[in-house]
């Protein structure tokens, strides 16, 4: 067998044009998000995990129904999916500002930028409205001691748990103290006037708060599994990290963008590594939105 030699001093690779026809800072872009791509991975494997050994798991449908200024209306996944758009849109305008620095059209880069940040902004705002609603919302749920209580979905607890069947839930509001069934009540009918008047004055028994719960259509849950609260927020903070790191590097290439840096070095290659990175950013969310919002 013949070997080829190779000259002493002989570089195989000394920047510029490598040998996977990509720059130096395209590679090294590339190798972060591979490294990345294994985190989020292995975070995601650890849900499955969990998830999928147990059988008393959330139920997506229930926790994710609510939308801003809707009220109590039970719109499952509809949030999420205005999320969801809102992520691609902003995907598809950074494609467009990438392209119109192909074209070295500077004003089309900052016009397609700016809807590309706007897009981020507005993800982290819906995100931050999600995490509010499940950290604040009233939710009833059964506790240990065989009471019910309005408690929020945290990283702790969650009421997010198998639901009581009509019986257990009787049993439940009788043991439970008049002055919770009263903020119940509350909850029940909207946190309105009339809840406040009907069950805040404590002019009902009781027995008839009892049956005026039951009787309301609410859903009742056993406290759920901690690991659900712990994934959710800690693997949407994540990647809402991601997203937030995304928005800072758009509005940095913007700045640059509108300063004429990229003119004066005759390509935009930087907001094609930009646009790497935001890309991947929205393609962790498919699996994110996958793994919570429909398994």
């Amino acid at each position: 067998m013949s070997t080829t030699a190779i000259p002493a001093g002989t570089k195989w690779w000394s920047g510029g044009k490598s040998p996977f026809n990509a720059s130096y800072g395209k590679v090294m872009m590339w190798y972060f998000l591979m490294s990345d791509a294994f985190t989020f991975g292995a975070f995601l494997i650890s849900y499955g995990t969990i998830r999928f050994s147990v059988n008393d798991w959330a139920d997506p449908n229930k926790v994710f129904n609510s939308f801003p200024f809707a009220g109590h209306a039970n719109l499952p996944l509809a949030f999420v999916s205005l999320m969801t758009f809102i992520l691609i849109f902003s995907s598809v305008t950074m494609v467009l500002a990438v392209h119109e620095g192909h074209h070295m059209n500077r004003k089309g880069v900052e016009k397609y930028m700016i809807l590309t940040i706007l897009g981020g902004l507005a993800f982290l705002g819906c995100q931050a409205w999600e995490w509010t609603h499940l950290l604040t919302g009233e939710h009833v749920a059964l506790l240990n001691d065989g009471t019910l209580s309005i408690m929020p979905t945290t990283a702790s607890a969650n009421p997010w748990g198998l639901p009581l069947d009509h019986e257990a839930m009787i049993a439940a509001l009788q043991k439970t103290p008049h002055e919770q069934l009263v903020k119940i009540a509350a909850t029940v009918h909207h946190g309105g006037a009339e809840a406040a008047h009907v069950a805040g004055a404590h002019a009902v028994s009781h027995n008839d708060l009892v049956n005026q719960i039951a009787n309301s259509g609410i859903h009742i849950n056993h406290v759920g599994r901690p690991a659900f609260g712990s994934y959710f927020f800690g693997i949407t903070g994540f990647h809402g990290f991601h997203v937030l790191s995304g928005v800072v590097i758009n509005i940095v290439m913007y700045i640059k963008t509108k300063l004429g840096h990229f003119d004066q070095r005759g390509h935009y290659e930087m907001i094609e590594k930009a646009g790497l990175y935001w890309h991947f950013v929205d393609l962790v969310w498919v699996f994110v939105f996958l793994c919570f919002y429909l398994v």
